[in-house]
């Protein structure tokens, strides 16, 4: 009876601890509890550094969120900068590019200092630690923020009309999935717009139409260009752990492309990539000669 009764315990035990196990995975989400902002100068509304409740510091990527750059250290910060004021229809914003320029960057630093007000009280991140890479300079972990009022970070920020619902989404913590959690911040998106909250208040309507065409088009010719370009030759990437814009010098590849490749994660073999929205056979055999998964 009691070698039974032994048994009994260690079958609950071990069902109660393997959910634990699968939580450990890579593709699950850690919870951390309790953690701060740690301010730096080069923080801005979608990027910061964090410190967890044990003293542990990572660097944080919003989930789903967009906010507009306002460091323009290189050329790609500066086309992202002109792309982010085009879809947000303010290119022209104050009568010349210059001015249109720096009223945008006002709005990327108003955003950084919404959050730094938002994180002053202790937050808890929801992450699987997937590499956020952008330039591949800086290693950066994606992560849902859930404020200390139980808000969730990203949906406070476009709801505001401070960043655009944009970037990469995931299931996220309360189990809606990639894509229920991408059409609720497009949701808050709209909403903000209609009520010309942050951003959207300097929108010029009559030319949004426009300045998004010209954008889709140059990205077009940048997708033309890079399939011609000469660095192509020696390119081999990882899709597991190639940084955004590394993703962006394979054929074809925009923005939003790199951005649902790096959402698939992970790949076992090259095939899974047909997974990818926007990926066939044909494109697949365009990719293959430039990517390799390592083991």
């Amino acid at each position: 009876m009691m070698q039974v009764m032994i048994r009994t315990a260690l079958i609950f035990l071990i069902a109660f601890m393997l959910p634990v196990s699968r939580g450990m995975t890579a593709d699950s989400l850690t919870k951390l509890e309790h953690c701060r902002l740690v301010p730096t100068e080069w923080a801005d509304g979608d990027s910061f550094q964090i410190k967890t409740s044990d003293g542990r510091e990572h660097t944080l990527r919003l989930y789903g969120a967009d906010c507009i750059e306002w460091h323009v250290s290189d050329d790609s910060v500066a086309r992202r900068l002109r792309e982010q004021r085009r879809y947000f229809g303010i290119a022209e914003i104050g009568g010349n590019a210059a001015a249109s320029i720096e009223q945008a960057k006002g709005f990327g630093k108003a955003a950084a200092e919404r959050v730094a007000v938002l994180l002053q009280q202790a937050f808890t991140v929801a992450t699987a630690f997937a590499d956020a890479r952008g330039d591949g300079r800086y290693q950066r972990v994606y992560g849902f923020v859930t404020l200390a009022d139980g808000r969730d970070l990203a949906a406070v920020l476009v709801g505001e009309g401070l960043a655009r619902a944009f970037g990469v989404y995931r299931e996220n913590p309360d189990g809606r999935t990639s894509a229920e959690y991408r059409e609720a911040l497009r949701d808050l998106e709209l909403q903000a717009a209609k009520r010309s909250a942050g951003i959207w208040a300097k929108t010029n309507w009559e030319k949004l139409p426009v300045e998004r065409g010209q954008q889709r088009a140059e990205d077009a010719d940048l997708r033309l260009a890079s399939g011609k370009a000469e660095t192509m030759k020696n390119l081999e990437l990882d899709p597991n752990t190639a940084a955004r814009d590394d993703l962006l010098k394979l054929p074809g590849v925009g923005e939003m492309m790199a951005k649902r490749i790096i959402e698939g994660r992970p790949y076992k073999k090259l095939d899974d990539l047909l997974k990818v929205p926007g990926i066939g056979t044909k494109t697949l055999e365009k990719f293959k000669p430039y990517l390799k998964i390592e083991k």
